[in-house]
């Protein structure tokens, strides 16, 4: 899904299937990208001082649509109109050139189901003609995921106990 603002979103999902941040990166990258910026959120063997054997993450039915929006979200507030060729636009410092806007390109994938140690439970990519907005983009829409879809974590711990974590910290 492209819009003419320089932004794409190539994959915004939740995921039963597993995820990884070699698919987000082969997705997100082009010519025309200077950078391409990665996380992968996994699922780590402790939590508050105790031991995790697994986790299950669950969704609510509307999560689909949220990851949806909040990734469209994203792109509306950081888009900028494409400006149409200008003669004094030729000589910007930093311009890629006259009427020459490279685009962003954004994935991502939260995980739902059952989760082992190690596997990526959240992974975003994002590419940019510089890293300084690949940064900021990626940085920011790991944020807005993990505060604003609607998933709930449940933890396994070592000593058979376990723990809801709700969304939206």
């Amino acid at each position: 899904m492209g819009t003419d603002t320089g932004f794409e979103i190539v994959h915004a999902v939740l995921s039963a299937e597993p995820i990884s941040v070699e698919q987000a990166i082969a997705a997100v990258e082009s010519d025309t990208a200077g950078a391409v910026v990665s996380f992968s959120g996994v699922v780590r063997n402790h939590d508050g001082g105790r031991q995790v054997s697994r986790l299950s993450y669950s969704a609510h039915p509307t999560a689909h649509q949220v990851m949806a929006d909040v990734v469209a979200g994203l792109v509306a507030e950081h888009s900028v109109p494409a400006v149409p060729d200008r003669a004094s636009d030729a000589g910007d410092a930093g311009a890629e050139g006259p009427g020459e806007q490279q685009p962003v390109r954004i994935w991502a994938a939260h995980r739902i189901g059952m989760l082992e140690i190690g596997d990526p439970a959240l992974v975003c990519a994002v590419s940019a003609a510089h890293r300084g907005q690949a940064f900021a983009v990626c940085a920011e829409l790991v944020d807005r995921i993990k505060a604003q879809v609607p998933i709930w974590k449940e933890q396994f711990f070592a000593d058979g106990t376990v723990e809801w974590v709700g969304a939206g910290e």
